[in-house]
């Protein structure tokens, strides 16, 4: 399925209040010494790794909001492979504003490119069996929309965006209920009929009581292998299942290989490293 880009209207205001950071009080007191108001440069943006880009259209909309004469000429696509050295994007215009938003711009597609580099391997790492790479909600504040999408961009999927659009009862709200089934049963009687529900479980026998209240999916939590593929057998297709819990590079194929549907990785989004992508200007 093609990626999607994001809607302006959604990230506009993000990377707005993005430069508005970084320009401070004074504005870039620095290019401003430096740079006449009437230069004219040109850049490329560059990838120094091996990775997946992602970020591009932040990075243009950076330049275009801190100089609307800025010219950014997209040369590869989020979610394409780069390698290092590899242009991914032109950009032209007044000096001034192109190195003004040269940091934030570079921020923005090195953060979410690292989070779609991370993924991409990840995703190789189980295309022999049929589990899905997912994130979770363990995201930047503010800036979910974008790293969920980096994620996408990556060859992964997205997990529930907020607490509103699904319900996920994990193991503080077993514990207030005081048990599983009564979870689920006061999670039914108050979501509407196209709520999706879904429960995370430690053992098989939370697992068994969760499938005989019925649910949507179930999320098999920090669950050894021997007991992922009982698992799996268990819920026989009757209920969508996720494994989590320190999922690595390492250990991702064979849990892939129990038979679940989806991992879900946390630091996908928390802690991927950037990938590393400058600008050079061309002189």
């Amino acid at each position: 399925m093609p990626l999607t880009p994001l809607p302006t209207l959604l990230v506009e205001p993000i990377v707005r209040q993005a430069l508005i950071e970084d320009l401070g009080r004074a504005g870039d007191i620095t290019t401003d010494a430096i740079a006449p108001a009437d230069r004219i440069a040109a850049a490329v943006m560059a990838s120094r790794q091996e990775g997946v880009v992602a970020g591009l259209d932040l990075a243009a909309l950076a330049f275009r909001l801190m100089d609307p004469a800025i010219r950014v000429t997209p040369i590869l696509a989020d979610g394409a492979r780069v390698t290092p050295g590899a242009a991914v994007a032109a950009i032209e215009g007044p000096a001034r504003g192109m190195l003004s938003a040269e940091r934030v711009a570079l921020n923005f597609v090195s953060r979410l490119s690292g989070i779609a580099s991370a993924t991409a391997t990840l995703v190789a790492s189980v295309a022999h069996t049929k589990a899905r790479i997912v994130c979770t909600r363990k995201t930047t504040p503010l800036l979910r929309s974008l790293e969920k999408y980096a994620v996408r961009a990556g060859g992964g999927a997205n997990h529930r965006f907020g607490l509103d659009d699904a319900a996920l009862i994990k193991d503080n709200h077993v514990a207030i209920a005081g048990g599983v089934a009564e979870a689920i049963r006061r999670v039914r009687r108050h979501v509407g009929h196209l709520v999706k529900i879904e429960v995370e479980v430690d053992t098989l026998a939370q697992l068994e009581e969760a499938l005989g209240a019925g649910v949507d999916a179930v999320l098999l939590d920090n669950m050894p292998l021997d007991d992922l593929r009982r698992a799996v057998a268990m819920i026989g297709g009757r209920a969508i299942s996720e494994a989590s819990g320190r999922v690595t590079l390492e250990t991702a194929p064979a849990i892939a290989a129990t038979g679940v549907d989806l991992i879900s990785v946390g630091w996908l989004t928390h802690s991927a490293p950037i990938l590393d992508i400058g600008l050079d200007a061309k002189v």
